[in-house]
């Protein structure tokens, strides 16, 4: 049944059935399997006759209670949280390809993904074309009668490129194939893909839902015939939540929206000012008019979110030397997370793309990915700023 409430409103008060404790904050159900009062309840649960919970590998209260939130907050009919965003996007994946099947993706994607793509898709007789994420019109040649899915991430990561999915998905809908988006970037609160034709919508929950960089999550949302597709392989090979996780991630979705608009807001702010740094080839951000695809962004997206992207003059070594003089900023291997992140994505989330690969995506020697985190926008600025002028020094 589908919310009379704001999704903002969904995010703090969906929850599970209060216990005999009437408890205010939803529990946290710490168990790896459920019981049953007699043998013909037992028989019906595994004979999916009814909803209840028989194993935390195939459900969980703690778990089921983030996936409802998540489902609301993208206007889903359907959803299942695994362990990982990347365990979500095999899932995907696995779920509806078989040996033969044809594969679509954007070119600008995910290092991890794009090593599922290339190394282990030929192991099952997959097969895959990438496309130009800035050319989406170019997608309906690629399609084959063996075509399963089309694949993709918008905005990027790392840079931010934009596609039109309306146009993907009137080509995936006369087509009879699947469009499933990467909506972890924008985030629910900025973004809704099933409004613009996806069928499926995957997150690393790490990133922003969480938002503090505590635990790993995945979620699958979409059609109801889809997402049970998802359930079945994920039930029998295991990338489930755990309710842990789930907890905290569900907790986290409570302040998701207000998070949202202070990092969009910040990362806003310091695009603009970065614009004007004499030290810098150029500067990216969804919401900044200098965006190749500003336009699209902005019929798709509520804000800008929070990454902004830059190249500084100088290449590889300049870019080294300005990690290296941060003092605020946190060098890690995440994003999304209520303190500043600076990363070298050639140098590490997309080390295992060629070089030549890596500027087909646009992921020049000098790119510089920044998430922009909670602290005060004047303090994250002059962190960058300074970092910039010894990088040149």
């Amino acid at each position: 049944m589908k919310s009379s409430y704001h999704p903002e409103t969904d995010a703090v008060r969906l929850q599970t059935h209060r216990t005999e404790q009437m408890e205010h904050s939803t529990p946290m159900f710490l168990t790896s399997s459920f019981c049953f009062d007699n043998a013909e309840e037992m028989r019906a649960a595994f004979a999916d006759e009814t909803d209840d919970n028989i194993y935390s590998r195939f459900s969980n209260p703690s778990v089921d209670e983030f996936t409802r939130k998540m489902i609301a907050l993208e206007g889903a009919e359907s959803g299942f949280s695994t362990a990982s965003g990347m365990s979500a996007i095999f899932a995907c994946f696995m779920a509806f390809m078989q040996t033969g099947d044809h594969l679509i993706s954007s070119r600008s994607i995910f290092g991890s993904t794009h090593t599922i793509i290339t190394k282990f898709f030929p192991k099952w007789g997959f097969s895959h074309d990438y496309f130009d994420i800035n050319d989406p019109a170019s997608v309906e040649a690629l399609v084959k009668p063996t075509t399963r899915m089309i694949y993709v991430e918008t905005p990027s990561n790392p840079g931010l490129e934009i596609v039109d999915m309306s146009i993907l998905s009137a080509i995936a809908k006369k087509h009879n194939i699947l469009l499933c988006v990467d909506n972890c970037f924008a985030t629910p609160v900025i973004q809704r893909p099933i409004e613009f034709g996806a069928d499926l919508v995957v997150h690393s929950a790490t990133k922003w839902i969480d938002g503090q960089g505590r635990v790993l999550g995945g979620v699958v949302v979409g059609r109801k015939d889809l997402v049970k597709d998802v359930y079945t392989f994920c039930r029998s090979t295991g990338p489930s939540m755990s309710p842990f996780n789930a907890w905290v991630l569900s907790k986290s979705l409570e302040t998701l929206h207000v998070r949202m608009d202070k990092h969009s807001a910040s990362a806003q702010e310091i695009a603009q000012r970065l614009e004007r740094n004499p030290h810098l080839e150029w500067v990216k951000y969804p919401f900044l008019p200098s965006h190749p695809q500003y336009e699209i962004a902005k019929k798709q997206m509520s804000k800008g979110g929070g990454v902004v992207c830059f190249e500084i003059k100088g290449g590889l070594d300049k870019g080294r030397r300005f990690l290296n003089n941060l003092k605020l900023l946190s060098l890690t291997a995440n994003l999304g997370d209520s303190r500043s992140i600076a990363s070298h994505p050639s140098s590490t989330t997309h080390a295992k793309l060629s070089e030549a690969e890596r500027l087909q995506v646009g992921i020049t020697p000098g790119l510089i990915r920044v998430s922009i985190g909670l602290e005060h926008v004047d303090d994250i600025m002059n962190d960058i700023e300074q970092a910039l002028e010894k990088s040149m020094a």
